[in-house]
C-alpha cells in the first residue's frame, strides 16, 4: 500500500481562459494533516474540490487512495467520495433537519446501520466533537463554532479515509478556533483520518500541520515542515507568513 494516499501530478486548470493552476505537484501522505496556504483566489479551493472529483482538472493526474479520479464518471467517483469527508466552510447544514437528521444523513444514505444504529452513532460522533444533548436543535439555533462542530461530526460519520477542511476556522472567534483545530488534529490521532486542510489562519496551520504547502500563482512553492516553513527563505512565501502574523 502507496505512503501516499493522494498524489496529485502536474494539474493545470482553467476557468474561462484564465489559468488556475499551473502545473500542480503535491502528495498527502497516509495518516497526516497537510495544510494548504495561499492568497484568496488562487485556487486552493479548487485542489480541494479536484481531489474529491467536484471539478475536473483540463490536465495531470488527480491519484486518491491509488486511482486516478480525472477520468472517473460520477457513478465511479462515489466510491471515492464515500472515503473522503469534506467540511465546508459555510459548514452547509440542512437548516430544515434537526442536529441528529443532519449527522445521520450520510449514513441514511451510504451504510446499511438500521434507525438504531445510526442513533447510536449520532451520539457517538456527537461526543467525538465534544457537544452532547443537542440532537433535536436545528442549525438556526446553534452558534458559529458549533455548527462547525456538527458539520465535522457529519463529515466524520461513515469514517472516511481523507477528509478535506475548507477554510475550517474562518469566522470564529479565538476560543473556537483553538477548538476546531483541536478537532483536526484529534480527527488523525483517534480515527486515523488523513486530513487536507485549506486556511488563512497561520496559528491554525501551525498547531494542526504535518506539512505545509504554499500556493501561488498557480504553483506550489513550497512544501515542508511547520519547522521548515517557519525558516523557509523563499520570499514570497517569507512574505505571505508575515503579512498574517
Amino acid at each position: 500500500m502507496s505512503e501516499n494516499i493522494i498524489e496529485i501530478t502536474d494539474v493545470h486548470k482553467s476557468f474561462d481562459g484564465k489559468p488556475v493552476h499551473r502545473g500542480i505537484n503535491l502528495f498527502v501522505r497516509r495518516g497526516e494533516i497537510l495544510t494548504v496556504l495561499g492568497e484568496s483566489g488562487v485556487g486552493k479551493s479548487v485542489l480541494l474540490k479536484e481531489i474529491n472529483g467536484l471539478i475536473k482538472p483540463d490536465s495531470g493526474k488527480v491519484m486518491v487512495l491509488g486511482e486516478d479520479t480525472v477520468h472517473m464518471d460520477e457513478k465511479q467517483l462515489i466510491k471515492i467520495r464515500k472515503e473522503t469527508g469534506m467540511l465546508f466552510q459555510g459548514s452547509a447544514l440542512f437548516d430544515s433537519l434537526t442536529v441528529e437528521e443532519n449527522i445521520a444523513y450520510p449514513l441514511v444514505e451510504n451504510s446499511n446501520f438500521s434507525p438504531e444504529e445510526i442513533k447510536k452513532a449520532v451520539v457517538q460522533n456527537l461526543d467525538l466533537v465534544d457537544l452532547t444533548g443537542i440532537e433535536d436543535k436545528y442549525p438556526g439555533e446553534l452558534s458559529g463554532g458549533m455548527k462547525k462542530r456538527v458539520a465535522l461530526a457529519r463529515a466524520i460519520a461513515t469514517r472516511p479515509k481523507i477528509l478535506l477542511y475548507d477554510e475550517p476556522t474562518t469566522g470564529l472567534d479565538p476560543p473556537n478556533v483553538k477548538r476546531i483545530a483541536k478537532l483536526i488534529s484529534s480527527m488523525r490521532d483517534r480515527l486515523s483520518i488523513t486530513g487536507v486542510v485549506i486556511t488563512h489562519d497561520i496559528g491554525t496551520a501551525y498547531e494542526v500541520s504535518d506539512r505545509i504547502a504554499f500556493l501561488h500563482q498557480g504553483e506550489i512553492l513550497f512544501t515542508g515542515t511547520v519547522s521548515e516553513a517557519r525558516k523557509s527563505d523563499i520570499t514570497t512565501f517569507r512574505n505571505f507568513l508575515d503579512s498574517k502574523m
